[in-house]
């Protein structure tokens, strides 16, 4: 007797809003099981819960990737959950708006911890299982990460570090079949905007919706295993806000 295929599976980091819950979304409706992981767990739980009823397994793990020594465990639980990644989308992310000579040290180091070394992290957890499955890692980056905005230093140097580790983490696991890519997006429109360290005046209408971005996401997903898009650019037709 056959058995149909095993679903693919992709694990996504800040799934319980925005990008992230769009993108998960997104990758359950194209037949994706997931592995979630996000600071909110009643969000993530809901969000679980929604997409269990369409058939999909789901598995959900809280932690704050803020938190650096809470970042291993919580990753060695969710991949001990027995599915096993072959997409890994780090998107789970976070801004401050202000200027550098006034910046608080902890805030310059809560901030390259979410942005930068918490992606360093997952991305070490994850290797030995998407060795095996040659599989593919994106994550997500701002258009910030090649320019200079006042008052958005931090997060411009966060992308821009992330750029560079993209980069380098793909030469380094090219050998081992693991390709990379960087999603590079302009404003969109997500809860961010809402956040205490987060202060402008953009016109939200004028952003990305997180579903578009999510659609993006599954198409560098679906890319045949033989090729990578290394760095794709979504921009709203604005521009720059």
């Amino acid at each position: 007797m056959s058995t149909s295929p095993a679903a693919p599976v992709a694990l996504i980091t800040g799934a319980s809003r925005g990008i992230g819950a769009a993108t998960a979304r997104t990758f359950a409706a194209a037949g994706y099981d997931l592995l979630l992981l996000a600071r909110s767990s009643d969000a993530l739980e809901a969000l679980a819960a929604e997409l269990r009823q369409g058939g999909r397994r789901v598995e959900t793990c809280s932690v704050d990737l803020a938190q650096a020594q809470h970042v291993a465990p919580a990753l060695q639980d969710l991949l001990g959950r027995g599915l096993e990644p072959s997409v890994v989308i780090n998107n789970a992310g976070a801004a401050y708006t202000g200027g550098l000579a006034e910046m608080p040290l902890e805030r310059w180091q809560w901030l390259l911890q979410l942005n930068l070394t918490s992606v360093f992290q997952v991305c070490q957890a994850v290797l030995p299982a998407l060795r095996q499955q040659r599989g593919l890692i994106i994550n997500v980056s701002s258009h910030a990460a090649r320019n200079a905005f006042p008052d958005w230093g931090a997060y411009c140097t966060s992308k821009a570090a992330l750029a560079s580790f993209s980069r380098c983490l793909a030469e380094e696991e090219r050998q081992h079949g693991i390709r990379v890519s960087t999603l590079t997006l302009g404003a969109v429109n997500t809860p961010l905007w809402d956040s205490e360290t987060v202060h402008s005046s953009f016109d939200r209408r004028a952003m990305l919706s997180p579903e578009r971005v999510a659609e993006a996401l599954l198409s560098l997903a679906q890319q045949p295993s033989s090729q990578t898009v290394e760095d794709a650019t979504l921009m709203p037709a604005a521009g720059v806000l």
